[in-house]
């Protein structure tokens, strides 16, 4: 795998990096899902839709005006004395715009006001409101909507950069830190994984992106009743995971990626926010386990210090595990040196 680009299907801030392309009738499809292509629209352009809105139709409505006024002769400065205008005191395309802007956003009429001589003005203007009531509706709806969308909540979870395979109350466990940023705890909180890899079928068929279900848990339940401070969520590695070959050699030479989900729901609203990373093999360590990042204080509160949020030690077993192995190997090298003591000995002898 070196000097390979790596490849993700989800960046390590959760974005997704599948680009799509080549479909036919893509405008289409948006237009037809308008709501969801507007909220799912970027600020920039949001803003400039929000902002347009108004502009567009105050022109267009005050151009509509100014059209009637014409067709009506009211621009005409030689009028006869008797003759009303459609529109009073709107003799320019200018007068006409001011006139639909405090129509539309309901200033009041004082200067300029719409007369009882035109059926077609007053026509006109019951379709201004209406319409562009309809139009501030769905702009500012869309505006609100992705205001308080839960996305920006998931923003504040934060995941470790790492994650590590040790022994966890005697199992062998993929484990993985997580973390609330805000004081409002998260509740019901699950986490949950997908291992994307290449797989080939028993017919041949070569899929490049393989998907299994890889469960984690938070000591033994599947869920954590709330999420106020980091915690740790365990998968094991044992014959029913589909990471259950891994060893600390095969990890050097695999293909595969980690797709790691957290679903909760937020106290405060009772929405539910999702915020995921992944993993590939080259950000997994075997043997080592997550520091401590809780610590008490003198006024019998705690501290959660993130300085420590992403580091990681040795574990026990595999201290234990290097001790065993050094004490194996200094018998050998002992027994190798007697046994070499004995046969120069013999050497002499004969």
């Amino acid at each position: 795998m070196n000097g390979e680009v790596e490849r993700r299907v989800v960046s390590k801030d959760g974005h997704n990096n599948i680009r799509i392309d080549n479909v036919d009738g893509m405008v289409k499809l948006y237009l037809h899902d308008l709501w969801t292509t507007v909220v799912d629209m970027k600020w920039r352009y949001k803003l400039s839709l929000f902002v347009s809105t108004f502009f567009t139709t105050w022109f267009f409505f005050g151009m509509l005006f100014y059209l009637i006024a014409m067709a009506h002769n009211d621009l005409n400065t030689n009028q006869a004395s008797n003759h009303t205008p459609c529109v009073m005191n709107v003799a320019t395309l200018t007068g006409a715009y001011l006139f639909s802007l405090e129509s539309q956003t309901t200033i009041g009429y004082g200067f300029r006001h719409i007369s009882e001589e035109c059926p077609l003005a007053i026509l006109t203007l019951v379709l201004q409101l209406v319409l562009t009531g309809l139009a501030e509706i769905f702009v500012t709806g869309a505006f609100l909507a992705k205001l308080a969308r839960p996305k920006k909540r998931s923003e504040t979870v934060k995941f470790s950069k790492l994650a590590l395979v040790s022994k966890h109350k005697g199992q062998l466990c993929v484990m993985v830190r997580v973390a609330n940023m805000r004081r409002s705890p998260l509740v019901q909180c699950q986490l949950s994984g997908k291992l994307l890899y290449p797989y080939v079928t028993e017919e041949g068929e070569k899929i490049q992106l393989h998907q299994e279900s890889v469960d984690f848990q938070f000591d033994s339940n599947e869920q954590c009743p709330f999420l106020v401070m980091p915690l740790i969520f365990y998968h094991v590695l044992n014959e029913s995971s589909p990471l259950a070959s891994l060893t600390a050699e095969t990890l050097k030479v695999r293909n595969f990626e980690l797709v790691v989900t957290l679903n909760a729901i937020m106290e405060s609203t009772a929405s539910t926010c999702q915020s995921r990373t992944s993993y590939v093999p080259q950000e997994f360590r075997w043997g080592y386990e997550f520091k401590p990042v809780l610590f008490g204080t003198h006024g019998g509160k705690f501290v959660t210090d993130f300085n420590y949020f992403d580091e990681i030690q040795i574990s026990n077993d595999t201290l234990l595990l290097q001790e065993s192995r050094n004490e194996k190997l200094m018998l050998e090298n002992e027994y190798r040196k007697e046994s070499e003591e004995e046969s120069a000995d013999n050497n002499k002898r004969t």
